[in-house]
């Protein structure tokens, strides 16, 4: 037995959460390890029974209620549940996202516009909705769950990548505003994490036969994959979340997986390259001896 006291660690605050997608993969995951750490929970999701029982399991911290982003009333009755339950919220979470895979010519706009629909405009009015509690009390965190797509696409996933990027552009405003005021804002960037979601991976439209050593190699790629092939695990992706909001480093960008870090940085130095190249040309598009400009 070791002499010396041990020193017993600091209790972690109790944030108040409100999870969207919180019914199966990374939302699941993080509502569970929240739970599991005393942390208050809203669980919120289309579907409902797997975080309904783990809802039961802490009935005192946690609440679960049903919600489809796309739907005005929903997102309000979700928020005012919260509200009514918790007081505030503290830790947004935009994890609700749906993808249809295809190429840019090959989906139906149905199903490319219901992927903004979810993953970029249904982010935007939940966003909008818990602003205003925390700017009152100049304290909140509002977390974007993008993806490595978010950055760097990849044939027959554009609209979904489509859909990251605009809620990277968002996110990158919306820190520069809230920030002066007390709050945060941040993106995750996940990689390929083992959530099943190769069972719920769905096609738009009918393959082109122009397309098919592109996006048709990708959907071939898609239809052979097995769960062993994704290197995350979501519990250790939960991890992570749940501590650059308790404990912050300061980064606006937070890339998770071995994958997602090696193909944003291979995105990153195509980019460097076009932009190396590009110092001459940009120069010349110039007016004759103007200013440099103030934005």
């Amino acid at each position: 037995m070791s002499l010396q006291a041990e020193v017993p660690l600091p209790a972690l605050p109790t944030r108040n959460w409100l999870v969207t997608g919180a019914s199966s993969g990374i939302g699941l995951a993080l509502a569970e390890y929240l739970l599991e750490r005393g942390q208050r929970v809203v669980l919120a999701a289309r579907t409902t029974p797997e975080m309904t029982e783990l809802a039961k399991r802490y009935p005192q911290s946690a609440l679960a209620m049903e919600l489809d982003v796309t739907d005005a009333r929903q997102r309000l009755a979700l928020v005012a549940g919260a509200l009514a339950r918790f007081g505030h919220v503290d830790v947004l979470v935009n994890n609700a996202a749906i993808d249809f895979l295809g190429a840019v010519e090959e989906q139906r706009e149905a199903d490319y516009r219901a992927q903004f629909e979810v993953n970029f405009f249904g982010a935007v009015e939940m966003i909008r909705l818990v602003l205003p509690g925390m700017r009152a009390r100049r304290s909140g965190t509002i977390i974007n769950v993008s993806s490595m797509d978010g950055i760097a696409s990849l044939p027959a996933n554009g609209f979904y990548s489509a859909s990251k990027f605009a809620l990277e552009g968002l996110t990158e405003a919306l820190w520069q505003e809230v920030e002066p005021l007390g709050l945060r804002a941040l993106l995750v960037e996940p990689g390929s994490v083992r959530t099943g979601i190769e069972r719920r991976t769905h096609f738009s439209g009918e393959p082109l036969a122009d397309y098919a050593s592109t996006s048709g190699a990708f959907r071939k790629l898609v239809a052979s994959v097995t769960p062993d092939m994704f290197p995350g695990d979501p519990v250790r992706v939960a991890a992570a979340i749940f501590n650059e909001a308790m404990f912050p480093s300061g980064r606006h960008w937070v890339v998770l997986g071995s994958d997602a870090l090696r193909r944003i940085r291979g995105k990153l130095d195509a980019f460097c390259k076009d932009l190396d190249s590009s110092a001459r040309t940009a120069a010349q598009t110039d007016y004759p001896g103007s200013a440099q400009a103030v934005l």
